[in-house]
């Protein structure tokens, strides 16, 4: 009867150690499934964070170009504004420059004729022919030169 006994008992040990066996395996089958999830998990965490870090990067990159932008059109403006003013200044410059040369330019045809004009009044008073001074835009000046004798 030792053998029923013994074969009993191997086959309760049997079965307990079948049992134990799936209990292992099944727990091994949840951690796995568990450790799945959880790589799963920071897996799709970091590529969400990927996507936000490059959604970010995109943001930033664009907002610097962008100032860089603004930036350029600031200075563009600001030079055109400055070439606008100093074209300006040179016009008034140069306006400046015409109305003196301009009066210059009277003033010494005016001096021009009137020394023309006494130089032919001269020239006529020498040759006789000189009018009565009577005539319209003709003066006559008479220059006398008094002289003083030594009476030693």
């Amino acid at each position: 009867m030792a053998s029923h006994e013994q074969t009993y008992k191997a086959g309760e040990t049997k079965g307990q150690a079948q049992e134990k066996t799936g209990q292992t395996l099944q727990a091994m089958k949840d951690k796995a499934g568990q450790a799945t999830g959880a790589g799963q998990e920071k897996a799709g965490a970091a590529k969400d964070k990927m996507a936000e870090t490059g959604h970010a990067t995109g943001q930033k990159t664009s907002e610097t170009a962008q100032a860089a932008k603004d930036k350029a059109a600031a200075a563009a403006q600001a030079t055109k504004e400055k070439a606008s003013e100093m074209s300006e200044r040179a016009k008034e410059t140069a306006q400046a420059g015409k109305e003196k040369t301009g009066g210059i330019m009277q003033k010494t045809g005016e001096q021009v004729k009137s020394m023309a004009q006494g130089a032919a009044d001269a020239v006529k008073h020498t040759l006789g022919m000189a009018g009565t001074g009577e005539e319209p835009g003709h003066e006559t000046t008479t220059v006398t030169k008094e002289t003083k004798k030594d009476n030693a």
